[in-house]
């Protein structure tokens, strides 16, 4: 059995343990205190993915690639490290307690024997062992449990941050893939049109009714239209690639998919102020983690400079025969204390602690980036927000405009005021306008993305969770 003095030992270390990390202050927000475009307040965090894109198909796309995703099950399987090495170095907080048991049997023949004769022993002991616990006066192991929980909150933070993306990304690969399957319609349509134009061209050349020139601008239009509808079937393919890998799984019994101008997504998001992403983003909250560990690394590193007092420690019964290893008198006990005190390592120390200022420094760099990064990205969002929607409206006036321009071409060319041409080229620039305006509802729904998973948004799954 331990004795009392041993006992008290072992208190007073883990009680009178102090730290020599440095007090931890939350540095100051490298950013201006509002954003460029005024603002109400309001949390996207609190809006849940599946109210935000209320498009049934791209909702089952989402909650498949939540499920499926291999970045995101390699984010979750990287918080499960770090839960596993902050539970091994909070173990180094208490005493490691061991049952020990063993026998041993030598003979030592008689030319070595005091007796002259040959003889065997025997041994026999088991006992309770404690294997060197540190007391830590000065804090070393505390603060490497503590960077070591800062670690993990991290891992945890950035497996958050991962899925917010992750939502972000599916959502923005799906819309991709519906733009370029508008496109790809407008594209077969206009080339079908432009086939059809193209025969009847040629049979008008073909009795005279219409010059060589008539029929190579119908048949460049054609071939324009074939471009573009092979370039836009690749780019449809590829696209559904890409989706199909962010979801993890084959993009089977899906709901019926709704066009960019169905998508009712939130446009409206309030972004509040720069330090509510603080508190928001997992990102910055991962930095700030990362930023807490290295603080604790520092006071480790302190703490090298100082003596380390270790405990070894048993108690236990031995005899040299078994049937007598528990009688009476025949209890062991040993009592090891240790204290290793640096004198002399060639700077190892000092180079340590050098290292862990620099590294705290790294840290200090990357938080404050994370603030900026953050900043700029919302910044971007509520800038692009109202230019796109003008964009969107001019755009629509633009095609407004050229398909009555194709119009009056027709007219024109059907009373013989005008040349075939001011058609052809009518029809080439509705085409493009059209092109145009997929794009621009595009842009204005990803920017709405981009805000949404800026300001926080995608970590819940429905609104009041």
């Amino acid at each position: 059995m331990i004795k009392q003095p041993v006992l008290s030992l072992l208190a007073a270390g883990v009680l009178s343990a102090c730290s020599l990390a440095p007090t931890y202050e939350r540095p100051e927000a490298p950013v201006a205190s509002t954003f460029p475009t005024a603002t109400q307040a309001g949390d996207a965090t609190l809006t849940g993915w599946r109210n935000f894109f209320p498009d049934q198909r791209l909702q089952a796309l989402i909650s498949a690639a939540l499920e499926n995703n291999r970045d995101l099950r390699v984010a979750a399987l990287r918080i499960e490290e770090a839960r596993a090495q902050y539970g091994v170095q909070s173990a180094d907080l208490l005493p490691n307690l061991n049952v020990n048991a063993g026998a041993s049997r030598s003979r030592t023949p008689a030319a070595l024997s005091p007796l002259g004769v040959s003889a065997v022993n025997n041994s026999y002991q088991v006992g309770l062992g404690l294997a060197a616990f540190e007391l830590d006066f000065f804090g070393r192991v505390r603060s490497l449990n503590n960077a070591a929980l800062a670690q993990y909150l991290a891992s945890e933070e950035a497996g958050r941050a991962a899925r917010i993306s992750l939502v972000a990304e599916v959502a923005k690969a799906y819309l991709a893939e519906r733009a370029f399957e508008e496109q790809y319609e407008l594209a077969r349509k206009t080339y079908e049109s432009r086939e059809s134009a193209y025969r009847l061209a040629k049979q008008r050349f073909d009795v005279g009714a219409s010059s060589a020139l008539d029929l190579r601008q119908n048949e460049t239009l054609m071939q324009s239209a074939r471009v573009s509808l092979a370039t836009l079937a690749r780019q449809r393919a590829q696209a559904a690639n890409a989706l199909t890998l962010l979801v993890g799984s084959p993009l089977a019994d899906l709901p019926a998919a709704h066009g960019l101008s169905e998508q009712n997504i939130v446009t409206e998001i309030p972004a509040g102020l720069p330090s509510d992403l603080l508190e928001r983003r997992p990102d910055i909250r991962a930095a700030e983690q990362r930023l807490r560990a290295a603080n604790a690394n520092i006071g480790a590193a302190r703490a090298a400079f100082f003596p380390r007092i270790s405990l070894t420690a048993s108690t236990g019964t031995a005899s040299n025969d078994l049937s007598g290893l528990f009688e009476s008198g025949s209890r062991t006990w040993s009592f090891v204390p240790q204290l290793v005190l640096p004198i002399f390592d060639a700077g190892r120390n000092s180079a340590n602690l050098n290292l862990a200022d620099v590294r705290r420094n790294i840290a200090v760099a990357d938080y404050e980036r994370s603030i900026q990064t953050a900043f700029r990205e919302v910044s971007d969002a509520l800038v692009g927000r109202a230019a796109i929607d003008e964009q969107v409206d001019a755009q629509r006036a633009v095609l407004e405009a050229q398909a009555e321009r194709l119009k009056l071409a027709e007219l024109r060319y059907q009373s013989g005021v005008a040349s075939s041409l001011d058609v052809l080229d009518a029809q080439r620039e509705l085409f493009s306008a059209q092109q145009a305006l997929v794009q621009a509802r595009l842009l204005r729904l990803t920017n709405a993305i981009d805000l949404y998973r800026a300001l926080g948004g995608g970590l819940v799954e429905a609104t009041g969770k």
